[in-house]
This record gives C-alpha cells, sequence and structure tokens, in this order.
C-alpha cells in the first residue's frame, strides 16, 4: 500500500484589504508533481471542494497552469475533503499549500489547530511552504507546547512580505510569528532563494522557489 499524503488548501479568497488571494499555484503543482507517482494524495480544505486559486499566481506561473486542467487534478480540488472530516490516522503526512490565505483561515481555524497538532503528536510528517507554517503556527505537541519552539524553521521572510507590498493584506507576519513562539527562523541568503529547513519531522519551506524542494524533502523522510 503506498503511503498517503493530505494537501491542505485555504479557502479564503480574499484578503484584509480587499485583495484577491486563494493558494499559490506553484507551491501546490511543483510538490505534486515530486510525490503524486509514489504517494495517494488527498485534497482538503475548510470549506471542502474547490478551494479558490490565487489569481495573480495563475498570471505570474504560466508554466504551471497545466496543473489546473490535470484530470486528476481537477477531480481532487472538486472533491477536496473537508478538514473536520479528515482522518489523520488515514494519511502518514500532511501538506500546507501557501499563498496568503492560510493566514488569513487556517492560523485560527480550531479544527485545523486540532488536525495540525494530532498529525505532529502522531509523530507524521508535518510540513508547509511559504505562508503554509502560517497554518502551524497554533499548532502544540504533547505538552501543549508550540511545535516551532526551539526547532528550525522557515517561511515566506518580512523582507519578500514587504516586497510584496502584501504586510497589510494579512493579520500578522510569518517569520515575525515564528520567532516569537521560539522557533529558530532561517531563510536564503537573499530574498526570493530556494530555502528548505527539515527539523525532524516538520518541513518547512520559504517561498514559491521553495516548493519542489519541501515535496522532495517529504519524499526523503516519507522514504527513510
Amino acid at each position: 500500500m503506498p503511503k498517503r499524503i493530505l494537501f491542505v488548501f485555504t479557502s479564503v479568497n480574499q484578503t484584509l484589504t480587499g485583495g484577491n488571494t486563494g493558494w499559490y499555484l506553484p507551491e501546490a503543482a511543483h510538490p505534486y508533481y515530486v510525490l503524486a507517482p509514489k504517494y495517494e494524495i488527498d485534497f482538503a480544505a475548510p470549506n471542502g471542494p474547490n478551494p479558490p486559486v490565487d489569481e495573480s499566481s495563475v498570471q505570474n506561473f504560466k508554466d504551471d497552469v497545466g496543473f489546473l486542467s490535470d484530470p486528476t487534478v481537477k477531480q481532487k480540488l472538486e472533491t477536496a475533503k473537508r478538514l473536520a472530516d479528515v482522518d489523520v490516522a488515514a494519511y502518514d503526512a500532511v501538506f500546507y499549500v501557501g499563498g496568503h490565505g492560510p493566514v488569513l483561515d487556517l492560523a485560527s481555524d480550531p479544527v485545523n489547530i486540532k488536525l495540525a497538532s494530532e498529525f505532529f503528536r502522531a509523530g507524521k510528517v508535518t510540513s508547509a511552504v511559504c505562508h503554509g507554517p502560517g497554518a502551524l503556527v497554533s499548532a502544540t505537541d504533547a505538552q501543549g507546547v508550540s511545535i516551532f519552539k526551539g526547532r528550525r524553521a522557515t517561511s515566506f521572510s518580512n523582507v519578500e512580505e514587504e516586497q510584496a507590498q502584501k504586510v497589510k493584506d494579512i493579520p500578522f507576519l510569518v517569520e515575525s510569528r515564528i520567532a516569537e513562539l521560539g522557533g529558530q527562523f532561517e531563510k536564503a541568503p537573499e530574498p526570493w532563494g530556494a530555502y528548505v529547513v527539515v527539523d525532524g519531522i516538520l518541513i518547512t519551506g520559504q517561498n514559491p522557489a521553495s516548493a519542489k524542494g519541501v515535496g522532495e524533502a517529504i519524499d526523503k523522510a516519507l522514504s527513510a
């Protein structure tokens, strides 16, 4: 039986300033195509089917639009599970797709907080890219302590957020929050560079360029 991975998407399509958001195309497509040949992959989101894609990511990553028309992917998006219906025991890993959306819904969603905590406490690979780590900021280990405390991690950096002019679109900066929680934040030497951090079962990637690397790190962890 192949191992199973849950991809979690945001259900939000608007930022705090009213701008368009959603899940970020390459941050789903790149890890998906690394992992799909070897693993069973299910999609889930707080509201279930058809989580909204960030339109800017479709415009900026033309090479990845085939993901949206891939018949298997289309079916997975159309039949995405509601987070409340997910059984953690059925999966070996969870992966949070980025885009600004996760900071707006998943970060504070009680169902997601419980889900992410259960994955981590069960010793299962808990992974995310870009703003995806924002979905993990309230997740805790068996002692009730943040899963970031004392662990190495990365996410979309504050500098990248400023350069993208999106600071006012979200309720908190993911880099700052990870540091506040006691995480050892790391990032690429230059903004927008690929950077992946693996600390035990916690796997995080900095930005869109890091998404494929996160997929490869998940594969390595599940193949060990």
